[in-house]
């Protein structure tokens, strides 16, 4: 006859346990006073410190669907913290021991280690061998350096990538160099916002008169307010499109002139004219150039740019490079500041797409063609007149 298997009752397992907490008594005395093995009570501990209040469901009082039901919901709370582990560890899982480890210990209060280890396709003697490990000064280093480009990530609302997050860091007197900001920016998953495509928003009125491109593709002016470029872009609100028309100089790539309206007519880029006309009061022979949309060749901005004594330069039919400059600022404003919000109103969009013109594009935001100076700092640094605010 085989041998019987004892059942014990939920109770008796919380008394058992409670009794080796407090009694002060050995475990294995006081299994050998309940007639039980010692680890048997070490075992309920586990269950009760892991499970609480589910621990100990009784098998011997409960009928066979109880006991699959309760199975099912331990395995699918299992798949669920495996779920949540892996939307977490993200790169961690191509990462080599000591990134899988630098992970469980920093969740290890969110999810069992155990469970972490079996994603992760660690050890938990691995790991607890690695936790008493004295970390070595090049990884205390990297773990500072990491919480700097952490906060300097966030200053800047995930718009900076290693290039710029290395020149803040540097004026910030942090010595590293920028392919460790990039490697820890990998690391941990900081990974700045992609530019996407624009769409067209200017037509060509075939009755206008066009002009050639000047420009040609000269895209580097020799001081302020030689080369102005200029063109329209849209925003999506609940509202529907808000426009925008936008001057940069060429020199250090500073938004001079703006306008925002619901239409995009010509007295938009009339407005946009006058704000950059107002700031920056140029000399004749400034060089004007845009795409040929019917609002720029309109006979009233023209006329405009004409007693400015402005000289008018248009890009060729279709050519988007040929205004190559405002189609990348274009790109980059939407994404850092309108591509991952769709605003409620255009009042809510127009205060969003203010405060990132005048104060963090203008200047903040470190331009890479200007040696990672803001326009502001570049035009600054080279003793030239900065906009006027009147």
């Amino acid at each position: 006859m085989g041998k019987v298997q004892k059942v014990y009752s939920k109770e008796f397992k919380e008394e058992a346990v409670r009794l080796a907490q407090t009694s002060g008594k050995p475990i294995a005395q006081i299994a050998r006073e309940l007639g039980i093995s010692d680890s048997a009570i070490h075992g309920w501990r586990r269950e009760l410190a892991e499970h609480g209040q589910e621990a100990f469901p009784g098998k011997g009082h409960q009928t066979a669907l109880e006991e699959e039901n309760r199975r099912l919901k331990r395995e699918v709370e299992r798949l669920q913290q495996e779920r949540d582990i892996l939307k977490k560890a993200g790169e961690h899982l191509l990462a080599g021991k000591q990134m899988k480890y630098q992970f469980i210990e920093r969740y290890k209060q969110e999810f069992p280690v155990v469970v972490m280890c079996q994603v992760l396709g660690v050890s938990e003697s691995g790991f607890y061998a690695w936790r008493k490990r004295p970390v070595c000064q090049h990884k205390r280093e990297d773990a500072q350096l990491i919480e700097n480009i952490r906060e300097e990530f966030h200053t800047h609302q995930g718009r900076y990538g290693s290039p710029r997050i290395y020149r803040e860091l540097r004026d910030g007197q942090i010595k590293c160099s920028r392919k460790r900001v990039a490697r820890l920016m990998r690391e941990v998953g900081l990974c700045a916002k992609c530019k996407r495509r624009r769409v067209m928003t200017t037509k060509r009125d075939p009755i206008h008169p066009v002009a050639p491109n000047v420009l040609n593709r000269e895209f580097r002016a020799e001081a302020p307010n030689r080369k102005w470029v200029s063109d329209i872009t849209y925003i999506p609100t609940a509202q529907g499109w808000l426009y925008l028309a936008v001057i940069l100089d060429l020199y250090s790539r500073m938004v001079v002139g703006w306008s925002m309206s619901s239409h995009c007519d010509e007295e938009l880029v009339e407005k946009a004219l006058h704000l950059a006309l107002g700031r920056r009061r140029p000399v004749s022979g400034l060089l004007h150039h845009s795409d040929r949309g019917s609002q720029y060749t309109s006979q009233a901005y023209q006329l405009q740019l004409e007693q400015s004594g402005m000289i008018v330069s248009m890009s060729r039919k279709g050519n988007c490079w040929d205004n190559a400059v405002i189609e990348s600022f274009f790109s980059t404003l939407k994404e850092e500041c309108a591509s991952h919000t769709l605003y409620a109103s255009h009042d809510e969009a127009r205060l969003a797409l203010f405060t990132y013109v005048e104060m963090y594009y203008n200047r903040i935001r470190r331009h890479s063609t200007l040696g990672y100076l803001s326009p502001f700092n570049y035009e600054r640094m080279g003793n030239q007149p900065t906009l006027r605010y009147v």
